[in-house]
């Protein structure tokens, strides 16, 4: 069944904007609309789900979603929400990016369900042979420097210390002319974004109007963030990507399962597909037992499916319960192929097993082989403190080496950090 697209976006909390005369729209006929991603990476990472999340549910309203891959805007750089200029990439790494983030987007869209099928474009694909004179003549034009420089996202630059670049400064001016294109080319009527983006998107809807006298819409979403003040996406190891070579489907798992329960019970609502009654009912059973963390179970598995699969949230959950109910025991009687199945996911490093041949300093093996640990003095203090366990046995550290002994098969060692931390040792 259809849903409603704005009130769907309302009762989930994540409504931050919304252009005069959009919900009309919405509600009488099928409306494009797109979504612009910036491939700074050959893959995208959860900062990204909320805005993937809404061009699904745009797409379940009944609308035909667009999901544009900046190939040249990826040439310039976003300068909204940036303290500094990033580094420009080149041509080949740009398109390896795009073909990463389109194949994961395929993941979220229905690409062949007829009139709203979803679609991926490039805006490198209408830039490519655009000159600047004739770019600045067509487009420049029509937006002033004034309008431009009243936006925040230039504004904040332009008074902070680093400045801002011309070509960052062009930024919104070639988004601009994104909408206009696919509003002229593919009856493209609305921009959305987070909440950052707005200047940018207004733009656009600014552009069409003084160049072609047309209208065109604008819709942002809230920009997530933690309860706590941090910011969302990223763990101790970094941002979380979607892409297994990047994020394991465990370690994804993990994040989700481990998230407060404040922002549970906000990311249930953005980031699932459950509906309402759905939610309610969850977060009234997570509010008699909230030691048993039913919403985020919830999450962690929706999530954990749509970006991976059913198997990879099955393998999940039996690693995680190895890892918390085995003993040393359970460890030594993995055999090979059990340890690559139950542990493969878990953080791994690979080392020469000639470094263990003879014997290595513990702290240059957790420090300096696998980066396990940040410091020696770290390593060393949490030995200390009686928080590191090697295949499930506690390490004094009275014997400061490790052998080939240490190894289950010669080939496998847990290393456990603190009560939360598991990671893999693999000699190769």
């Amino acid at each position: 069944m259809k849903t409603n697209f704005i009130e769907e976006l309302t009762w989930r909390g994540i409504l931050h904007d919304v252009m005069p005369g959009t919900e009309e729209l919405l509600n009488k006929e099928v409306v494009t609309g797109y979504i612009g991603f910036d491939p700074t990476a050959d893959s995208l990472h959860v900062g990204s789900l909320a805005q993937i999340m809404t061009l699904l549910r745009f797409q379940l309203a009944g609308h035909k979603p667009l999901a544009l891959v900046g190939g040249a805007t990826g040439m310039v750089g976003d300068p909204s929400g940036k303290s500094a200029e990033r580094n420009l990439l080149d041509a080949e790494t740009l398109n390896k990016n795009v073909e990463g983030i389109k194949k994961q987007l395929s993941q979220f869209l229905d690409f062949n369900c007829g009139a709203n099928s979803a679609e991926l474009v490039n805006n490198y694909d209408w830039f490519k042979n655009y000159s600047f004179l004739d770019f600045i003549r067509d487009a420049g034009k029509h937006i002033t420097v004034n309008y431009m420089m009243a936006k925040d996202s230039v504004k904040n630059r332009i008074n902070g210390d680093s400045g801002m670049s011309f070509t960052e400064f062009s930024y919104q001016l070639i988004q601009g002319y994104d909408f206009y294109y696919l509003w002229k080319e593919r009856n493209c009527k609305i921009q959305m974004g987070g909440s950052d983006q707005w200047g940018n998107i207004t733009t656009g809807t600014e552009f069409i109007r003084r160049k072609a006298s047309g209208e065109a819409f604008a819709l942002t979403t809230q920009l997530i963030k933690k309860s706590d003040g941090t910011k969302f996406g990223k763990s101790e190891g970094g941002n979380i990507w979607l892409d297994r070579e990047k994020t394991s489907p465990y370690k994804f798992y993990q994040f989700w399962l481990n998230v407060s329960d404040d922002d549970a019970k906000s990311y249930v609502r953005i980031f699932t597909l459950l509906n309402k009654s759905e939610v309610e009912e969850l977060e009234a059973k997570h509010a008699t037992a909230p030691h048993e963390r039913h919403l985020q179970k919830a999450l962690a598995k929706e999530i954990t499916t749509r970006v991976h699969s059913e198997a990879d949230y099955s393998q999940a959950i039996e690693t995680a319960e190895f890892l918390f109910k085995s003993k040393a025991e359970d460890v030594a009687n993995l055999n090979p192929d059990a340890f690559e199945k139950i542990l493969g996911g878990i953080d791994t490093f690979e080392i020469a097993k000639h470094h263990v041949i003879e014997a290595i300093p513990y702290e240059e093996l957790l420090v300096d082989k696998t980066s396990i640990f940040p410091s020696r003095t770290e390593v060393r203090k949490m030995v200390q403190g009686n928080a590191v366990s090697l295949n499930k046995v506690k390490y004094a550290g009275t014997d400061k080496f490790l052998s080939m002994s240490n190894f289950i098969h010669g080939k496998y060692l847990l290393v456990s950090k603190g009560k939360k931390e598991n990671y893999l040792i693999k000699l190769v």
